[in-house]
């Protein structure tokens, strides 16, 4: 890969759009480009909080609060401008069944298409593990599902609440109290122990929060379970830059990395360098390092525009008239 000076920088507002602002299914573009959706700005009322801003347009807490640096997330006030940023770039991999995307706090759902069914995307935020309680990695498959379940705490989960004198039963029955909410759905790892589930306190979703699990919010994972069969792939990846090249232009979306707990991990140029030149595999591109750098440090989660695919063709000869004359031979 070889880089040359600035090139110009341009944020695409959208290939594919979706019906509705707050839509999570989206048709995947037909020529295998992994860039979709669109980018929004809309002005608040004075009942709006980004927190219920986050939920209405499908985006965790974090999600929302990095790209509106400044505004208070309980009280933003009346006509303030927020900006949503629903544009996203697939992650690398087999689009099968369920990916989770760690730093993006990200959950893909790729449904098999019927026979003449175009193929589409669900995308949904979600919370993961948090310190001392990470999510692990790899690949896995959903082996049970089970409505309005009973959450059985672990020992080590009751141990914690007991330690901070916040008790708990040996089992918490369905209602507004059982933090798996209404629906999940138990992974092939673990001992069974991680789930994909609801919650009882959906404004912390899109945090690392969690004892490990998956959790969506409560319309998601009531979408997500109808659709899920038993035995479906879920990936679980750790992917904090992705890349797309559409159209000759290359696309770069950062995310703050998450290092071995689970937590934000300092951003280190030579390995996100070494994960940019992967993404590209041979493409021979023209990037704008510096750029590159100052948005990955900035970790905003937004596809930018950071560079387009070398021309290697060679420059065509120049034309002949057809009143020139040929050269004669060995001239």
């Amino acid at each position: 890969m070889f880089r040359v000076p600035p090139i110009r920088l341009a944020l695409l507002t959208g290939l594919l759009a979706a019906s509705a602002a707050h839509a999570t299914v989206y048709p995947l573009p037909e020529d295998g480009a992994a860039l979709f959706g669109s980018v929004e700005h809309i002005v608040t009322t004075y009942e709006d909080t980004l927190i219920d801003l986050g939920r209405r347009y499908s985006l965790g807490y974090e999600e929302i609060l990095r790209v509106n640096p400044g505004v208070d997330p309980w009280l933003p006030g009346e006509g303030t401008a927020v900006l949503l940023p629903g544009q996203r770039i697939l992650p690398s991999g087999p689009r099968d069944g369920i990916v989770v995307n760690l730093p993006e706090h990200r959950l893909y759902y790729y449904p098999k298409p019927k026979k003449g069914e175009h193929p589409v995307v669900y995308t949904y935020p979600v919370s993961i593990g948090k310190m001392d309680w990470r999510t692990p990695l790899g690949k896995t498959r959903i082996v049970a599902k089970d409505k309005n379940p009973i959450w059985y705490p672990p020992a080590s989960v009751r141990k914690e609440h007991a330690e901070r004198g916040d008790p708990l039963p040996a089992a918490v029955p369905p209602g507004p109290d059982n933090p798996l909410g209404a629906y999940k759905m138990r992974l092939a790892i673990g001992g069974g122990s991680y789930l994909i589930h609801g919650t009882n306190n959906p404004a912390a979703v899109g945090m690392a929060i969690t004892h490990g699990c998956i959790r969506m919010f409560p319309e998601d994972i009531e979408q997500l379970f109808a659709m899920v069969p038993v035995g479906t792939n879920v990936y679980l990846v750790n992917e904090p830059v992705k890349v797309a090249i559409v159209h000759g232009e290359v696309y770069m979306e950062s995310h703050p990395p998450v290092d071995a707990e689970g937590q934000v991990a300092p951003i280190d140029p030579n390995d996100f360098a070494a994960r940019l030149d992967k993404a590209l595999g041979p493409t021979r591109t023209a990037v704008h390092w510096d750029y590159a750098l100052d948005m990955l440090n900035k970790g905003t989660g937004m596809p930018v525009l950071i560079g387009i695919e070398a021309d290697d063709a060679p420059a065509p000869s120049a034309p002949v008239a057809a009143d020139d004359p040929p050269a004669a031979p060995g001239a």
